[in-house]
């Protein structure tokens, strides 16, 4: 017996062909190929979502490798974008991939996520690591009526929510950028690898969610994961009368 590649996601009630079918034809914008990025790019190549956008400026260091799990060694100087594309070719050569080396700004973001060589992205995952950038990709999402999850991750805490029209946005929970110093970073406390791998494993099962037609997708609420006691927290979002996702 000849297993189809994407047997064990068929397999499953609430995907079946119909579901893969869907998967095959839809086209999601990832913005980060760092230690969100890398488990959740992995995991929707090897799913077969069939057009993946990978949006990231930097280029690969060795202090990456602790946790971005697509970047190896031998990538360190490279783009993430072009490492990035390298591995999930291999993984799957049936996913096309579309690469952006550059910065989600004001002035590109409408271009890139109605792209028209790829089409316009069916979804978008945040999986920057900048408070501005994050921001930013909520309100063109809101904008534009674009789906997206956020995904934070930083030490032993993460957290992660889904916006979809008619919903609440990330600004219903954070209105305005902090000071600067005000928030931790990866880079002055730290962060476990594994931490960004359970954050990034979840934005990839909400974005098959929404584009096989599953239902539970995490809106309306924020799930904080808390690794160091392994507790899970949703806490529910009421979406703001004065935000910009409620006109």
């Amino acid at each position: 017996m000849i297993e189809n590649r994407y047997d064990r996601n068929i397999r499953i009630e609430q995907i079946g062909a119909e579901g893969q079918e869907k998967l095959r034809a839809a086209k999601v914008l990832v913005i980060g190929a760092g230690g969100l990025g890398s488990p959740t790019l992995l995991y929707l190549a090897a799913a077969g979502v069939g057009t993946l956008g990978i949006m990231d400026d930097d280029i690969v260091n060795i202090a990456n490798l602790q946790r971005q799990i697509l970047h190896f060694t031998n990538d360190v100087g490279r783009l993430k974008t072009v490492s990035a594309q390298a591995k999930l070719t291999a993984l799957n050569p049936e996913v096309k991939i579309e690469t952006y080396p550059e910065r989600f700004t004001e002035a590109n973001a409408e271009r890139i996520i109605n792209n028209a060589s790829a089409g316009a992205y069916d979804f978008v995952i945040d999986c920057c690591d900048n408070f501005a950038t994050k921001l930013l990709i909520n309100d063109v999402c809101v904008r534009l009526k674009k789906p997206f999850s956020h995904g934070a991750a930083v030490a032993m805490r993460g957290e992660v929510m889904t916006y979809v029209p008619g919903t609440a946005c990330y600004r219903c929970v954070f209105d305005t950028p902090p000071e600067d110093g005000m928030l931790p970073t990866a880079q002055r406390v730290g962060i476990l690898g594994a931490v960004a791998g359970i954050v990034g494993t979840i934005q990839a099962t909400e974005a098959i969610k929404y584009l096989t037609g599953m239902s539970g997708l995490l809106t309306n609420r924020l799930l904080i994961i808390d690794a160091k006691t392994m507790t899970f927290t949703s806490l529910k979002i009421t979406p703001n009368v004065h935000c910009t996702c409620a006109r």
